[in-house]
């Protein structure tokens, strides 16, 4: 296939921006121009590469393509920066990286910024075991995930694990938990939830309360947040030590019970590609969990 670099880049610009009209804002061209060069492309394949819906999406085949894009437009960034080319810098690459929510909201975001004004980042938040779909649909180039066999065409680094334990405020302890975190008491208590793919809360309560009792719960999908739920005396969760530690000191939250803790393992998975940019940002990450992860 003799594939052209415009239509490339058109495609990679609709995944991203969700619509052929925010695409076309981004390219500086029109909407009939992006769709005329997404046609040819698909011409050139021989198949359909995006859903037309909103947002749109990638198909399976639309998916390698992506990649492909992807790849390119992350190697032409490097080598016009490696040539001294002073509009790169002007137009730094975007590197987009899946995130889960919890390292987003502690340790991911300095080593980000001390990163060079070269590089820029286009963040997805998502729960640590499903950042790899991310990668493997081409959406991201890197993810922090809980998954540590590479994807196809990605390496996996183990950064360290995040310590988690089932907190709650003084106040809430006493009004549900007075007689400690016994299996009555816990099918009773309401519990604060990141978001439906959030299992912690329900891997504690399978390990202290045989049955799996399923108490009132409260979904706060922000970590900032949903600590902040738990510090308000809505219900308990399972909590990071890098966000209650200072909260634990000064009282503000409790443990459950002294056997509460869960260890995630955070694994750092990115495209197998030579690329100074991303070989960049792998160093800031892994440096940055080895300060901040067991």
């Amino acid at each position: 296939m003799d594939l052209d670099l415009a239509q490339l880049r058109a495609l990679a610009a609709t995944v991203t921006e969700g619509t052929f009209e925010a695409a076309a804002r981004s390219l500086h061209v029109t909407p009939s121009a992006v769709s005329q060069r997404i046609k040819a492309l698909e011409s050139t394949v021989g198949r359909v590469l995006l859903q037309r819906t909103k947002p749109v999406v990638a198909t399976e085949s639309g998916e390698a393509i992506l990649r492909l894009a992807r790849h390119i437009d992350l190697l032409t960034a490097d080598a016009r920066l490696d040539l001294g080319d002073d509009e790169a810098r002007v137009a730094p690459v975007s590197i987009p990286i899946a995130v889960n929510g919890d390292s987003l909201a502690t340790w991911i975001l300095p080593a980000l910024a001390a990163l060079p004004t070269s590089m820029c980042f286009d963040l997805h938040r998502d729960d640590q075991e499903h950042t790899t779909a991310l990668l493997r649909a081409g959406t991201v180039m890197a993810a922090i995930t809980a998954v540590s066999t590479p994807i196809q065409g990605c390496t996996s680094t183990a950064l360290g694990r995040m310590r988690y334990r089932a907190m709650c405020a003084p106040r809430f302890a006493a009004a549900w938990l007075a007689g400690g975190a016994t299996p009555d008491a816990l099918a009773a208590a309401p519990v604060v939830v990141f978001d439906r793919k959030d299992d912690l809360q329900d891997a504690y309560l399978r390990r202290q309360a045989p049955g799996t009792p399923h108490p009132p719960r409260h979904f706060i999908p922000s970590s900032a947040d949903f600590v902040a739920g738990i510090t308000h005396g809505l219900g308990w969760g399972m909590v990071p030590d890098l966000q209650s530690a200072e909260l634990e000191r000064s009282g503000a939250l409790v443990e459950l019970s002294p056997d509460s803790e869960v260890f995630v393992p955070l694994y750092w998975q990115q495209w197998q590609l030579q690329s100074a940019s991303l070989e960049l940002l792998a160093a800031a990450v892994k440096d940055a969990a080895a300060a901040h992860l067991r």
